[in-house]
């Protein structure tokens, strides 16, 4: 049974915000699979890729950054097909979200997360 009945890709304003309440800065290099759903107020610069799989859950208020300004850092971000990041979760660039991974609610992902596995924590480490 699929979540969502009407799923729809995302469309972006002149200030890159979905209808949804998330935004997307170079939302021209953000990758979206069907039926995931991202919440409200979170925030993604694409910059340098985010690949979202289909059936990904993301909570509200997330940040996921391929740059980070703070240390110049740059790199792909793949959220694989089925994973869940908790609300209020940061991701920095170059990880990788293993399929049905879950990543806890305020944590930090520094490193891939591999796939079926639950991390949480600040930084996320292995919980399950």
């Amino acid at each position: 049974m699929t979540r969502f009945k009407n799923w729809q890709r995302p469309k972006f304003d002149d200030k890159n915000v979905t209808k949804w309440n998330w935004m997307c800065s170079d939302n021209e290099n953000l990758e979206i699979g069907k039926n995931s759903d991202i919440g409200a107020f979170t925030y993604i610069k694409a910059k340098f890729g985010v690949k979202i799989g289909g059936d990904v859950q993301i909570g509200s208020h997330c940040s996921i950054y391929s740059h980070n300004t703070i240390d110049n850092t740059q790199g792909k971000v793949i959220i694989k097909q089925g994973a869940k990041i908790g609300s209020h979760s940061v991701i920095l660039p170059n990880v990788t979200i293993g399929e049905e991974a879950i990543v806890g609610a305020f944590s930090l992902v520094k490193k891939d997360v591999p796939a079926g596995q639950v991390f949480g924590g600040v930084p996320a480490r292995k919980i399950k």
